[in-house]
């Protein structure tokens, strides 16, 4: 396989992870350069980082390039897409594509008079262990999912691993719930682990979606603490007609309806004073669930997630294979605005419709 070879327009945190990926696997991934407008700020970041950094758009875009990824701030994604989709440009966008239905709207509209070449970068489902998870459902063991539990991931993100996860598809479904505040020790975050004690107030949100062929979700997520907190655990259970994934608990039964209870087993490299990291996969019993398809690189799981999309995005553009459509993207976010309508109107059932994309 050729190297799959992308710009990059952005230069925050998620930006970053493009830029690593790119320099831990460079033997399938090469960053041309990063398009930054400020020509002082594109000058530290370029020190900072090793990297090219270029000022205009038609720089980036000229530097023979499969795609661009688009991971620029929240709010500026969905106008910065309609040029990319007029230019023809293939795009990587992250998540979300848009902030509010107009938006989302707007940039549909933009993807149908263009035609253009569009995925976004919703990893999730990509992780090892969610990438297990479908796995284990794709395979029947546990029979017909027909609801899920999912305290581990926000709005958007939470969303897509809930329709994928329940095979939903487009259907209509209706919201209610409501959001919480409890205070929580801060134990780490973004720039590293904290010990100073502070508290600080972090929103629960508890919410029922109840989809058209009755399957049900609950979710439940701690913003931001279920992602950055030593004492906040993530939990995930998916339960089937025959069976249920209960976080890194199988059950299931067999053939004979005998009924069986299996741990996910991770292999990784760098624990028991083995000294260099790397994941290689997740085993049910002798089943290899899971495989990354970066042997020995030192990625973190999120990072394999989104090197994932780079792989995929690649053979989207070589086979216009979908792994992550702009339609689920604009699907999983308006689910994700009405999920806070819900919350500004506790208990009141919340209406989702079926929009232009999903038609």
């Amino acid at each position: 396989m050729e190297k799959v070879r992308y710009g990059l327009i952005g230069s925050g945190w998620r930006a970053e992870f493009y830029i690593r990926i790119a320099k831990l696997v460079p033997e399938k991934f090469e960053l041309t350069a990063v398009l930054i407008r400020d020509e002082e700020k594109g000058n530290k970041f370029a020190e900072k980082f090793g990297v090219k950094v270029v000022n205009i758009l038609e720089e980036l875009i000229n530097d023979s390039i499969d795609f661009v990824v688009l991971a620029i701030k929240r709010g500026y994604v969905s106008d910065y897409l309609e040029t990319l989709l007029k230019l023809q440009i293939p795009v990587l966008s992250e998540t979300p594509a848009g902030e509010s239905e107009e938006a989302l709207i707007q940039v549909w509209k933009a993807f149908e008079k263009y035609n253009g070449k569009i995925q976004v970068a919703e990893q999730y489902i990509y992780q090892p262990l969610y990438a297990a998870y479908r796995n284990i459902i794709s395979s029947g063991k546990i029979g017909e999912v027909e609801n899920i539990n999912i305290s581990s991931l926000h709005g958007y993100h939470g969303v897509s691993i809930i329709r994928k996860y329940l095979n939903t598809g487009f259907q209509n479904c209706t919201l209610y719930g409501k959001r919480y505040w409890f205070d929580v020790t801060e134990t780490y975050g973004r720039e590293g682990m904290v010990f100073d004690g502070k508290t600080f107030s972090c929103s629960r949100d508890r919410l029922t979606m109840e989809f058209e062929n009755g399957k049900i979700a609950f979710f439940d997520f701690s913003d931001p603490a279920q992602y950055h907190s030593f004492i906040r655990t993530r939990q995930v259970n998916i339960q089937g007609v025959r069976g249920e994934i209960d976080d890194m608990t199988i059950r299931y039964l067999t053939k004979d309806n005998m009924p069986v209870t299996q741990e996910l087993n991770r292999i990784d490299r760098g624990i028991y004073n083995n000294q260099e990291w790397a994941h290689y996969g997740i085993m049910l019993g002798e089943e290899l669930l899971y495989k990354t398809p970066f042997i020995n690189a030192r990625l973190n799981d999120d990072e394999i997630a989104a090197a994932t999309c780079l792989l995929r995005m690649y053979d989207y553009i070589k086979t216009d294979t979908d792994f992550y459509s702009l339609r689920d993207a604009l699907q999983d976010m308006y689910i994700c605005l009405k999920m806070e309508e819900a919350y500004a109107n506790p208990y009141q059932k919340i209406a989702i419709e079926a929009q232009c994309w999903a038609q």
